[in-house]
């Protein structure tokens, strides 16, 4: 049985795109990792951290920094290599030998969309692990902090048809406790029925218990009771530690897999402001990856129209940084706006590659045509 063998031409045009790609790749990382080694430098000499986590920390937050350059790479690698082949007038020897220009590029589209779909399952899979790992390191072996200062807000039903809501200003990870309680509970009509005020709470077996809590009660005719000051009692508040730790530890939805994000979605606990960029975020990891395929398809018609001659590496590594720089601006408006109105965030998640295709299929259009 006969090995399968791509056609020379495809082998041909998927080499010249290898060279340039691995070149992009090895460039904007080394870029966007120099400042990252700066700051482990500094935490090895400012919060004395040991030399190995520090290495370790930067082994594990590669994996972020491959998946934002790989489309990078992809336009880089396009650009020099269809400069090289115009300005050698490859392109024309192959014309002028009967071959379409449609099948010229395809190999490079071809590579585009697989380099998307492994993308994407990089994204879904690796990265969220990698900054799972950078995470717990920052918290074990460097000390990060032992208490998330920020407000922390828990939603959770009441039998009846009420609801309850908690809020702390820190958790510690360390004893498993929530700092400077607030809990407040409410009836079927959303009025509140008893606020409870108390200085921590610790988690044991399957509740929570409050320490030092002062408890008001409020009557249905508008009047308040005071109950006297209780040293422990024992609530639900209706996430455990490890949810906690999870949603507060990940805060940022860009560290999270897709399903990670709808889980946290799923659980009712964000505020309106989060739940705006965790959706919009969610509907953005299913569009980025696509960007490998948008833009080789955009850099084959600007690298077949660039200048000749000299110069080719330093003339596309501008351009492709004008590109991605247009890119980056169009996706953060589009971000703004996603946001701004959730029920239309799929769509404006592919927004920019909607336009950096029209774009780059009307180039190639033209092109073709000449």
């Amino acid at each position: 049985m006969g090995t399968l063998r791509l056609p020379i031409l495809d082998r041909y045009m998927l080499a010249e795109l290898a060279g340039p790609f691995g070149f992009g790749l090895a460039a904007f990382t080394m870029i966007i990792a120099a400042n990252q080694i700066l700051n482990l430098g500094r935490l090895v000499s400012n919060d004395h951290a040991p030399v190995l986590t520090a290495v370790a920390l930067f082994v594990w937050q590669l994996p972020s920094e491959i998946v934002l350059v790989i489309p990078m790479a992809c336009l880089l690698g396009t650009l020099l290599a269809m400069q090289r082949l115009s300005g050698d007038s490859e392109i024309i020897a192959m014309k002028a030998a009967g071959i379409g220009f449609v099948r010229i590029i395809a190999p490079l589209l071809v590579a585009g969309v697989i380099i998307s779909v492994l993308m994407y399952a990089l994204q879904e899979g690796l990265v969220p692990y990698a900054n799972a790992r950078v995470t717990a390191i920052e918290n074990a072996a460097i000390d990060h902090t032992s208490a998330f200062n920020r407000d922390l807000t828990v939603f959770a039903p009441l039998p009846g048809g009420g609801r309850q809501v908690t809020i702390a200003t820190a958790y510690e990870p360390h004893s498993q406790a929530l700092l400077h309680v607030t809990l407040v509970q409410y009836d079927r009509n959303n009025v509140p029925t008893q606020i409870v005020f108390a200085d921590r709470a610790e988690f044991f077996a399957d509740r929570w218990t409050l320490q030092n809590s002062s408890v008001y009660r409020f009557n249905p005719d508008g009047t308040t009771v005071s109950e006297p000051a209780v040293p422990e009692q024992q609530v639900r508040i209706g996430e455990n530690p490890t949810d906690i730790m999870k949603r507060i530890s990940n805060d940022d939805p860009e560290t999270m897999s897709r399903a990670q994000i709808a889980a946290i979605i799923r659980t009712g606990q964000l505020t309106e402001n989060e739940l705006r960029k965790y959706v919009t975020t969610y509907q953005e990891k299913l569009a980025q990856p696509l960007a490998c395929f948008v833009f080789i398809l955009i850099a084959i018609p600007f690298g077949m129209r660039a200048l000749r001659g000299g110069g080719n590496t330093s003339l596309g590594f501008g351009l492709a940084v004008l590109i991605i720089f247009v890119y980056y601006v169009v996706m953060t408006i589009c971000s703004y706006i996603s946001e701004a109105y959730l029920p239309l965030a799929w769509l404006w998640a592919w927004m920019p590659n909607i336009i950096f295709t029209a774009i780059g299929a009307q180039r190639l259009r033209e092109v073709a045509a000449t």
